[in-house]
């Protein structure tokens, strides 16, 4: 089988995937992105294209980010208009709804297109009016527009993939009959718990282990979507109840989703505003994997917290390496755990409740410990790698084929 990936990002969802594929020499892999630094793995071939421009400063407001992605997926067509005057004409095309496969049925018009559709914005009962927030009309409208190439990509498709039952309910209801819900997969042979692990801080001496109480959060950026400044207004209450307690905190100083704010930094921000003793507060920054797994094997409790959005990795990774979790009781997190069953929900907002639900766990560690042991059963039931991986092959196949109805 020819299989063609699209993504602004290599390899991003399609990691393990891509890689299983390649790895089958009856099948070829070819992947076209925007990201011209991550190098190439096993037998993936790499295509990088380059943007032809910006998006103009008198652009519509509205159209800002659908002009982006026209432009992503105009440079795209490009590397694949290539491609087929080369003789590479793909079986199948799996390709991230971000611009980037925009024009894939222009190109190849009869080869079938998977879309896989991460988020649709809706101005109710979502990310948008969380918390209360009321949207006045100009965001509306310009929510609207925001789903224009979403809105391409499902007419287009012949398939989309979303990862879960939240991320598919979020589309119009027209669509969803295209849609499957496949998570990418937790490699939980790899998220696994270990009582003997050793967590060298960085740039520092101490090493933290399962005897140290230790309270873990990890993100890609420092932002409100994932609850950061709720979680540093309960890191700062608890150190000052708990002088044994370190908290680590992955991540980068940087907004992925949701406001900026002006010449400043939600993490800058919180530690002007907070009292904190510095010297049991850790940010260890971005970590490779194997760092990354003992912070969350050596967590006394980990915290997660999310607006009603795309779920993060890092939860479900938390929950595979047998974490004691306290998480937001919101959507898609409830779709995964259920409070006092394999973790404790709290609502975002609620401060106290999150600095007690904390206390609670690292003051009964051993009356909570199934709650980790079932986080761990939950991942290893839902979404592992070595479950869903075969059924997303089949699945490809299927189409490639036309097996399927």
């Amino acid at each position: 089988m020819k299989i063609l990936f699209l993504h602004r990002n290599f390899p991003a969802q399609f990691r393990h995937l891509a890689s299983a594929l390649a790895n089958n020499k009856e099948d070829e892999v070819v992947f076209v992105t925007n990201n011209t630094k991550t190098q190439t793995f096993g037998a993936i071939k790499k295509y990088s294209y380059k943007l032809k421009r910006e998006v103009p400063n008198n652009c519509h407001r509205y159209l800002r980010f659908y002009e982006e992605s026209i432009i992503h997926g105009q440079s795209a067509a490009e590397v694949l208009i290539s491609l087929k005057q080369q003789g590479f004409v793909p079986d199948i095309i799996f390709g991230h709804s971000w611009g980037s496969s925009l024009f894939v049925k222009e190109v190849f018009p009869t080869v079938p297109y998977i879309a896989y559709i991460e988020w649709y914005y809706n101005p109710v009962n979502s990310d948008m009016d969380f918390g209360g927030k009321v949207l006045d009309i100009e965001e509306k409208a310009k929510l609207k527009i925001k789903n224009s190439h979403i809105l391409q990509d499902l007419v287009s498709c012949d398939w989309g993939i979303s990862p879960t039952m939240w991320q598919k309910d979020q589309i119009p209801e027209t669509f969803r009959n295209k849609i499957k819900v496949f998570h990418e997969g937790i490699d939980t042979i790899f998220f696994k718990p270990d009582e003997n692990v050793e967590f060298k801080v960085p740039n520092t001496n101490l090493v933290l282990t399962k005897n140290d109480e230790v309270l873990t959060y990890a993100t890609r950026g420092m932002e409100e979507y994932r609850g950061f400044p709720e979680f540093m207004k309960a890191a700062s209450e608890l150190l000052k109840q708990r002088p044994n307690l370190h908290v680590l905190i992955a991540g980068e100083d940087r907004v992925c989703y949701g406001r900026h704010l002006e010449n400043d930094s939600f993490k800058q921000k919180m530690l002007r505003e907070l009292d904190f003793d510095e010297s049991r507060i850790h940010f260890v920054g971005g970590l490779p994997y194997n760092e990354y797994l003992k912070l969350l094997q050596v967590s006394s409790v980990h915290v997660y917290l999310t607006y009603p959005f795309v779920l993060s990795w890092s939860f479900l990774e938390a929950m595979s390496a047998g974490c004691l979790i306290v998480a937001s009781d919101t959507a898609p997190v409830t779709e995964f755990m259920q409070d006092k069953s394999n973790g404790l929900l709290v609502d975002f907002y609620d401060i106290t409740g999150i600095v007690k639900q904390v206390n609670e766990l690292i003051d009964n560690k051993d009356k909570y410990n199934f709650l980790g042991k079932n986080a761990r059963e939950t991942i290893i039931k839902n979404c592992d790698l070595k479950t869903l991986l075969p059924k997303q092959i089949e699945f490809l196949k299927s189409i490639a084929n036309k097996t399927i109805n």
